[in-house]
């Protein structure tokens, strides 16, 4: 039997070849709740001088509106959001991993153990994912933490 798609990779099918088509790189898609409202947030990026802003957002925002409406994948009121992904970036898909390779990371564990140094949160420089793995240099030392254990791994911009 297939398994039918959840929201956010239905939209993905549908925003990745439009994001492209104008240049950008579709970052995430997720449909969450916010308090009493469902948002649809379509997060893009792109590599050109000075990355997404406003009229991007509004332009990717304006073409997939009737998209969405014609495939009508989400049943009830929903709100939609287009945005960049800041400079602080949650990393949660494997290109994500592969993107960022390079750059410092704040990991989030579940839970503190011996491996993270008895602390739920470790700074260090992301090497990239292998297998179910987030692997990082942290002091010189390479060290793999199961993304099972990471609650959250976000980039880090030193303001």
């Amino acid at each position: 039997m297939k398994q039918k798609k959840n929201v956010a990779d239905t939209v993905r099918d549908i925003a990745e070849p439009l994001a492209e088509s104008f240049g950008y790189v579709l970052w995430d898609v997720e449909y969450v709740r916010e308090g009493a409202d469902m948002i649809l947030r379509i997060t893009i990026d792109s590599d050109k001088e000075g990355g997404i802003d406003i009229n991007d957002c509004e332009k990717m925002h304006r073409a997939i509106d009737p998209l969405l409406d014609e495939a009508d994948p989400i049943e009830g009121a929903y709100m939609l959001a287009v945005s960049s992904p800041g400079v602080e970036r949650v990393l949660t898909r494997p290109e994500h991993f592969e993107w960022m390779a390079g750059e410092d990371v704040m990991l989030k564990f579940f839970a503190a153990s011996e491996e993270t140094g008895g602390t739920k949160s470790l700074r260090a420089t992301l090497e990239g994912l292998d297998g179910d793995d987030i692997v990082v240099t942290v002091n010189g030392e390479e060290k793999r933490f199961a993304k099972k254990a990471v609650a959250k791994c976000e980039t880090v911009f030193d303001w």
